[in-house]
């Protein structure tokens, strides 16, 4: 019986998919194509692989940003599909730091298992194709192979890496469609990649990865020794926190940045018989799975609107939106509603506090929006107005010099951490539930329509003791109003402050722009 481990790569930045991706709710979160999110999807694909009873499927490991852990733990939790570890990154530093510090997370198990990588934002639409190919896969990767999956093009696409098939891995034990891998290529021109997909030798590269923990390790250590040494050091100095491993910071933000695929695909391809016969990696094959299973990256709006076809207009509406002589449109309304009226081709996305509007054929350069908003010092481009936390979330809405407007929404049972601010005073007034609050030496409770005042330097802490949920309107008053400004004192959720962002500021800052950092 085969061990295979998922690994899914959920790290991703939120560019592409502005305005309703951001930094700090990445496009994995998101509910794009029905009724559950990216990534749980994507651990839901997972359920029939050990179906014939050949494999032994463990639960997934999941790499993510340590920004994002309550929210992530929080959707497999709600989908019944807990995983088996949730690796926290300090910071981003690609696919390939990610996959070496999950396996060696793996290795100190004693276990030499298949890793099944996959990144956590993908569609796949057949499963039962998806599956049969992870079955031939697993059969390589038990052998040593490194097994990439490439997808069967269905048009000419110049926003995808490309794999140049080689001849037919011929193996007696399987009836494998596997082929050896003659080159990767980077993302084509129109008339290039025409050539590819009329040629039929050439597929797109999809960042779907098989092979045993041991011979990635094998495999980094040869090609990025200097990555593998970073990843050791920031994983021996790690900590674990219930399902949580955490990577030690200063280690990991030393390590290079780089893909599985610069890292190392590339270099096991391009080996010379030469080197292959003095090689230490020599044992190390590289092979390609074509892939035919509906799949999407949902690298753009447009594949989003490529993805679903649309209606007899060919528009995917979404929202409260009313449309008039308007076709080929990708239009989505989140909190108000959106009419369009004699356009085509184009892209109009509404959230609480952004809009984008675009041509469909330019979607690839949203990120320039992005870019100009980082640049500009804008929270848009990381944070929503309603921004999560592992106690519930906290929306603005309104603000202007001296002042600020929340609404909180506090889980039952959940609490917020007991902290103090230097420069902000805080009136609570609850509005639905019991709120139990501890101001001072004082714990007292306040039921709906009834209020309270937090005095600046003045330790206080917000609780919901109660069934439902809390609902607070915080009105904060003060010299500076940025979440930066909060001394943490306990935290059940064992949330620390970050002594670079808890600095004292002398001047207001009234701007809805300031970033929303690790809260209460």
């Amino acid at each position: 019986m085969r061990s295979i481990i998922p690994i899914i790569l959920a790290g991703g930045s939120g560019t592409r998919l502005w305005p309703l991706s951001r930094e700090e709710y990445p496009k994995q979160l998101l509910r794009l194509t029905g009724a559950s999110t990216l990534l749980q999807d994507t651990v839901m694909r997972l359920d029939g692989l050990a179906g014939s009873g050949s494999d032994d499927v463990s639960p997934p490991i999941i790499s993510c940003n340590e920004e994002h852990r309550f929210l992530t733990l929080e959707q497999l939790q709600a989908i019944n599909h807990p995983p088996h570890r949730i690796v926290l990154e300090p910071c981003g530093r690609n696919t390939a730091p990610a996959l070496t510090a999950v396996a060696l997370t793996v290795r100190s198990d004693n276990h030499d298992p298949v890793l099944l990588v996959m990144p956590a934002d993908h569609v796949i639409a057949n499963l039962e194709a998806f599956r049969a190919a992870v079955d031939d896969g697993a059969n390589l990767a038990n052998d040593g192979f490194i097994v990439t999956f490439g997808i069967v093009p269905t048009h000419p696409d110049t926003g995808y890496g490309y794999i140049q098939t080689g001849d037919t891995i011929d193996r007696l034990d399987t009836n494998t469609q596997a082929r050896a891998i003659a080159a990767f290529v980077e993302k084509p021109g129109k008339k290039t990649a025409r050539a590819y997909v009329s040629s039929g030798n050439y597929l797109w590269n999809s960042g779907i990865f098989m092979m045993r923990a041991t011979v990635w390790l094998d495999a980094i250590a040869r090609y990025r020794p200097d990555i593998l040494a970073a990843c050791e050091n920031s994983v021996g100095a790690g900590t674990i926190d219930d399902r949580f491993f955490r990577i030690d910071p200063e280690a990991f933000e030393s390590c290079p940045s780089d893909s599985i695929d610069y890292a190392v695909m590339e270099k096991l391809t391009s080996v010379t018989p030469k080197e292959k016969s003095t090689d230490s990696a020599a044992g190390i094959h590289a092979a390609v799975i074509p892939l035919d299973a509906g799949w999407s990256d949902i690298g753009s709006w447009q594949a989003l609107l490529d993805l679903d076809g649309g209606d007899r207009a060919g528009n995917v509406i979404q929202g409260d939106v009313f449309t008039h002589d308007t076709a080929n449109s990708l239009v989505i309304a989140g909190q108000r509603l959106v009419a369009t009226v004699g356009i085509q081709d184009a892209i109009v996305v509404e959230t609480a506090d952004a809009v984008l509007v675009a041509n469909k054929n330019h979607t690839q350069d949203v990120r320039r929006v992005v870019d100009w908003l980082k640049h500009s010092g804008r929270a848009e481009s990381q944070t929503h107005r309603r921004v999560y936390r592992p106690w519930g979330d906290f929306e603005q809405l309104d603000g202007g010099e001296g002042y600020q407007v929340k609404r909180l929404s506090v889980k039952p049972g959940a609490a917020l951490s007991l902290q103090l601010h230097h420069h902000r005073a805080e009136h609570w007034v609850v509005v639905r539930g019991q709120a139990r609050v501890t101001r001072g030496d004082d714990v007292f409770d306040l039921a709906e329509n009834e209020s309270t005042y937090i005095p600046k330097e003045t330790k206080h802490r917000l609780e919901n003791p109660g069934a439902e949920i809390l609902m607070v309107i915080e009105v904060q008053s003060g010299s500076y109003l940025g979440e930066d400004d909060i001394v943490r004192f306990e935290d059940r959720y064992n949330r620390t402050a970050d002594p670079k962002r808890d600095t004292r500021h002398d001047q207001p800052d009234t701007s809805r722009q300031t970033r929303e950092f690790t809260n209460r």
